[in-house]
């Protein structure tokens, strides 16, 4: 069995994972990419969307984050997330209010500002990877 690696996603906030872990598969911004133990280093950027991992006893794990960054090493991943939630953590009811708020803000007819319908879009993914990791959609 392959060696394991040392995992961290972080926020401004707080540290959300901790951890030593045989895998990581993460949203990156020209595709998900995975790391194992003894991978070559790099740094990406990330987009929104679900970071797999595989724990130290074998069992798959989640965590949505918001964009961010991840730093690969031999030994260790770090992700250095804008915002960072474990499955378990989300909010199943706030998160379809801000996916029906992003809807909403989408669909009204009137003249907005380009950042606003961007602001929107980002909040509807957020909002969707958000529900579907709780396992709603």
């Amino acid at each position: 069995m392959a060696d394991n690696i040392k995992l961290e996603v972080v926020t401004p906030e707080k540290a959300v994972v901790d951890e030593d872990v045989q895998m990581v598969v993460a949203p990156g911004t020209l595709g998900e990419f995975g790391v194992l133990s003894g991978h070559t280093t790099f740094l990406t950027t990330l987009k929104v969307g679900i970071v797999r991992y595989t724990d130290a006893n074998g069992k798959e794990q989640f965590v949505f984050v918001s964009g961010g960054f991840t730093e690969a090493l031999p030994d260790k991943v770090t992700v250095l997330a804008e915002s960072a939630e474990r499955r378990q953590d989300i909010d199943l009811v706030r998160a379809k209010d801000a996916l029906q708020r992003a809807e909403k803000r989408l669909a009204e007819d009137r003249a907005k500002e380009e950042i606003d319908i961007v602001r929107a879009k980002a909040a509807l993914e957020r909002a969707v990877q958000r529900i579907k990791l709780a396992g709603s959609i």
